[in-house]
């Protein structure tokens, strides 16, 4: 089989953990030429290093997708290093968890300028350069809560929700070309997300089954680079929440909340935290471990029994 991704030069943020980091492992075994951008620039040289370890290509930018000037510079360090960008993936993103009248306004600010402006920031600059080739596949990771709003997280629900809309509209923008815009939708993934999030929910922070391996996201963003797809659900719960809010949205409304919170906050009590959404925050890593038993143990500590400590972040090469 063609291995379409041999050479391709791909451009992606969020690669210093979770599914930007699984998924830039990916592109390097498929021998693509990587651009790899996070803000922490000591967690994407491991990445890099990785990569390279790998068989690829690849180069670390230290990128904060919030400023225009920064994004600018990453496309430019890409075209001037490999000459042109077959593939943007926008990854970078935060979390922010708390009713809609307890979570502060200037993280919600904050976190709109990483979902919302950090991507459309990717895809301005992809766009032009895309325009000057003539060609180009831009990635966005949407969610199911673009998709499927939930009580809770409100801001994030109305972050991915834009990212979902932009794409659309830029679709249209983009008819008659040979540019592509693709969203990735998943549900839960086994990643640090929860750990950086800004949590003012007052609980500890869990993560709602059924919970998806990055690699399973990794996998889907991928596909969208060989063969562009307009909006890719990855997993069955978000296409049947999608599917019960647009023909039932009455009874989504009613169900919904009781649904996602209760799998998805614990009993313990948490301080109020603004996550990595002012600064960027460890764990740099490709899952936190949620499929491989964290849950008995927070469980345990729950129910006031001695606990196996909490598994470390897994890191799937």
């Amino acid at each position: 089989m063609m291995n379409k991704l041999d050479g391709a030069v791909v451009v992606l943020t969020g690669a210093s953990s979770g599914i930007g980091r699984v998924a830039a492992k990916m592109f390097a075994r498929r021998n693509a030429k990587l651009v790899l951008a996070a803000r922490s620039a000591d967690a994407l040289t491991q990445v890099v290093k990785r990569c390279v370890q790998l068989g690829a290509e690849a180069i670390a930018v230290p990128t904060d997708v919030r400023d225009e000037s920064q994004v600018l510079a990453l496309r430019d360090a890409a075209v001037a290093r490999f000459g042109r960008i077959d593939v943007w993936v926008n990854d970078a993103a935060s979390y922010l968890a708390g009713n809609l009248e307890d979570v502060p306004a200037e993280l919600v600010r904050g976190l709109f300028e990483t979902n919302i402006v950090g991507t459309f920031n990717g895809a301005k600059a992809a766009l032009t350069q895309f325009r000057k080739q003539g060609t180009g596949t831009l990635i966005s990771l949407g969610s199911i809560a673009g998709r499927t709003p939930y009580a809770g997280a409100s801001a994030y629900c109305a972050s991915k929700h834009a990212v979902h809309a932009m794409n659309a509209a830029l679709r249209q923008e983009l008819v008659g070309t040979r540019i592509h815009a693709c969203v990735v939708a998943p549900a839960s993934v086994d990643t640090p997300l929860f750990d950086h999030a800004a949590n003012y929910t007052g609980l500890e922070m869990r993560v709602r089954p059924p919970v998806d391996p990055p690699r399973r996201v990794a996998r889907a963003i991928l596909r969208c680079a060989e063969r562009p797809r307009r909006e890719v659900f990855v997993g069955g719960a978000p296409s049947v929440m999608t599917l019960l809010h647009l023909l039932l949205p009455w009874l989504y409304e009613r169900v919904r909340p009781e649904l996602a919170a209760s799998p998805r906050l614990g009993p313990l009590p948490a301080p109020k935290v603004a996550g990595n959404i002012p600064e960027t925050l460890p764990p740099y890593a490709d899952e936190a471990g949620w499929r491989t038993g964290r849950e008995g143990a927070l469980e345990a500590r729950a129910d006031g029994r001695e606990p196996s400590p909490l598994p470390t972040a897994v890191v799937a090469e």
